[in-house]
């Protein structure tokens, strides 16, 4: 059994994906007379290929169990995805770079809870993988004409297991 690595989600390690979104280090903007703090530009929303219009959705995603296995990866090509949790649970995050997709660069993440990710355009990422109570997001993704989705399964699965996550958070 091949075990991927799991890593704590950073804006430096998760960089070459796309964004972090939290509040940690963000500009902050004090708005509505003082009582409102605005925590401004925290991640590149990139939808305009082929006329693309901003979507914004509800995601409400079922926990998984570890260990997990990933058989496939997704991305879109047409433009980025946010995932912004609205619970306070930890949730993984799979990814690889833009361009063919390599097994061995694949990486595995574990979110604070509180932590959203938005995926560059074109970067590979397994679909949600809720851990513990189900979980809502918000996601902000494109719509509009184009193919904007690719699967592709995996020549060997990778696993996700209890022992790797818990290295993190014990």
């Amino acid at each position: 059994m091949k075990t991927l690595a799991i890593e704590p989600l950073t804006k430096e390690a998760f960089a070459p994906f796309g964004d972090v979104i939290e509040t940690e280090g963000a500009k902050q903007i004090p708005i509505n007379l003082g009582t409102t703090i605005r925590f401004h530009d925290l991640a590149k929303v990139d939808v305009d290929d082929e006329d693309g219009r901003t979507l914004v959705n509800l995601f409400r995603g079922q926990p998984r169990t570890l260990p997990f296995e990933v058989k496939m990866l997704e991305r879109h090509p047409l433009g980025s995805q946010a995932f912004v949790p609205l619970n306070d649970q930890p949730y993984l995050v799979v990814v690889a770079p833009v361009g063919e997709l390599d097994p061995a660069k694949i990486r595995a993440f574990v979110t604070s809870g509180w932590q959203g990710v938005n995926y560059a355009k074109g970067v590979w990422h397994h679909p949600l993988i809720a851990l513990g109570d189900v979980s809502d997001f918000i996601v902000v993704d494109r719509g509009g004409e184009g193919l904007n989705l690719n699967e592709q399964d995996l020549a060997e699965s990778l696993w996700l297991t209890d022992e790797a996550l818990h290295v993190l958070t014990a």
